[in-house]
């Protein structure tokens, strides 16, 4: 795949995972990600389950085609290759709270010192201002004071978050396209020093249209189940066999959509009329559609439907959605290994360029893997690598693999 971000270098300070994303989605762009951890176990999200051995599956989605070194942030040793790394870096990233990187040592003035075209990408949990901004933000908490569990669930005593991190990821790649932008503006003359974005400026732009109806309408959301809070027929129902989900978009569709189930009758019933009034009275609705798929099994059903141009798929749990063949088809699955040897199948990135998928060509790094690699790079002989780690200063791959 043409790398479009091949020459940017990106010195990562980030952790657990709206940062990681982030940067996974840069390094999948071809950008060179340097993975600066603290020696005192690297990134909190390699002690978090689930665990493959003691491989952290957690980490390892998340941490692909990037390099690892490992350093004691706050010794004075550690303090000046970390400050060299950033001199000679396109970008630094970062989701620690407000003040830590000031603790560092590296302020504004002093990051501004150390490299003037520097692009920093931050990630926090309720933004630069305001009476929370040095509160620590984590995903769940911020589902519940964005709104977003307030309509996901089965009814409004019910509220459930997400099943995934969904704050913490869709952070990562609003921090992502930020950078992004501003390397552009640093080409064409409108240079951007700082980008950043919060979990709460995340999440609530995530409401769209429900948001929007609780400013305009002054309306609160409630949730729906698994069906669509405004579109009907959108969503999960029942047939002979497994339940499966349909969404009838526009009066086109639903005209076709009675073809099909053999309900044509529907049409001119003047309870579902229009969009609005099929959403009025969607439970009528849903128990007519329900009595039709009744008769045939899900498979058939999909088939069918599908072959009509109304969207509709089957309801798949991960196992089975990883290994499906319309995935298959995609190479969504990168089959690769660890430095180990032992086998590490992993998610690719979800970009395609000119008709090119993005690819894993580094698996996730081990702790310090490229520590000694890294600072060659940079100027460091090996004598003087092997001085530090003796002092206490960094950790290479060797002596992580002593620690295990």
């Amino acid at each position: 795949m043409i790398k479009p971000l091949q020459g940017i270098t990106v010195v990562d300070l980030s952790r657990a995972l709206a940062g990681p994303y982030c940067t996974a989605l840069l390094a999948d762009m071809g950008a060179k990600i340097i993975k600066v951890e603290s020696i005192n176990g690297g990134d909190t999200a390699r002690q978090w389950p689930p665990f493959q051995d003691d491989h952290s599956l957690y980490f390892e989605s998340v941490n692909r085609n990037k390099s690892s070194v490992c350093l004691n942030f706050y010794s004075p040793e550690g303090k000046e290759i970390l400050s060299q790394l950033i001199s000679q870096a396109d970008v630094l990233v970062e989701n620690f709270k407000l003040g830590t990187l000031e603790k560092l040592g590296l302020t504004p003035e002093r990051l501004m010192e150390l490299n003037p075209s520097l692009v920093i990408g931050s990630v926090n949990g309720f933004g630069l201002i305001g009476p929370l901004k040095d509160d620590a933000g984590l995903d769940q908490v911020i589902q519940g004071m964005s709104g977003l569990m307030s309509v996901t669930g089965r009814d409004s005593q019910s509220p459930y978050r997400v099943g995934i991190p969904i704050v913490d990821i869709t952070s990562g790649m609003i921090c992502a396209f930020g950078i992004v932008s501003a390397l552009v503006g640093r080409n064409n003359g409108s240079p951007v020093h700082h980008v950043s974005t919060s979990l709460l400026e995340t999440a609530l732009n995530l409401s769209v249209f429900q948001g929007q109806r609780a400013l305009s309408l002054n309306e609160t959301p409630t949730p729906q189940g698994n069906n669509h809070p405004t579109i009907a027929p959108y969503g999960m129902v029942k047939t002979a066999t497994e339940n499966i989900t349909i969404a009838v978009g526009n009066d086109k569709q639903w005209r076709t959509f009675c073809v099909v189930l053999g309900i044509p009758f529907a049409v001119d019933d003047a309870r579902f009329a229009t969009g609005a009034q099929r959403s009025v009275n969607r439970e009528q609705l849903t128990e007519l559609v329900e009595s039709a798929l009744s008769v045939k099994t899900a498979e058939e059903w999909i088939l069918i439907i599908s072959q009509a141009g109304i969207p509709c798929g089957p309801i798949l749990n991960y196992s089975q959605a990883v290994a499906s063949e319309q995935v298959g088809a995609l190479g969504l699955i990168h089959k690769g290994q660890r430095r180990d040897g032992t086998a590490l199948p992993l998610v690719r990135g979800p970009l395609s360029l000119d008709g090119k998928a993005s690819e894993i060509l580094r698996p996730p790094p081990l702790l310090g893997e490229h520590t000694a690699e890294i600072l060659a790079e940079i100027g460091f002989r090996t004598e003087d690598v092997e001085r530090l780690e003796a002092e206490g200063h960094l950790r290479t791959y060797k002596e992580t693999a002593k620690a295990h």
